[in-house]
């Protein structure tokens, strides 16, 4: 009788991580050069911006397109 139970939470319990794996939000891989796309420089090593006003920029015209979807 345990074992069945122990089986059944076993496997609800896998459910639950493949639910959450399958929901989660992937990185963008490092871009070479701006993700601004209205600059169009290369990236700094390790980033995916020239700068932090691009960044700030890409990021503001993102949240916007996600607002103005709702």
């Amino acid at each position: 009788m345990y074992a069945d139970i122990a089986d059944q939470a076993d496997t609800e319990a896998e459910q639950h991580v493949n639910a959450a794996l399958a929901r989660r939000v992937r990185p963008e891989p490092v871009s070479v050069i701006s993700r601004n796309r209205y600059c169009g420089d290369q990236s700094v090593t390790g980033t995916s911006y020239c700068c932090w006003e691009c960044r700030e920029d890409a990021e503001k015209i993102a949240c916007a397109k996600v607002f103005n979807h709702h």
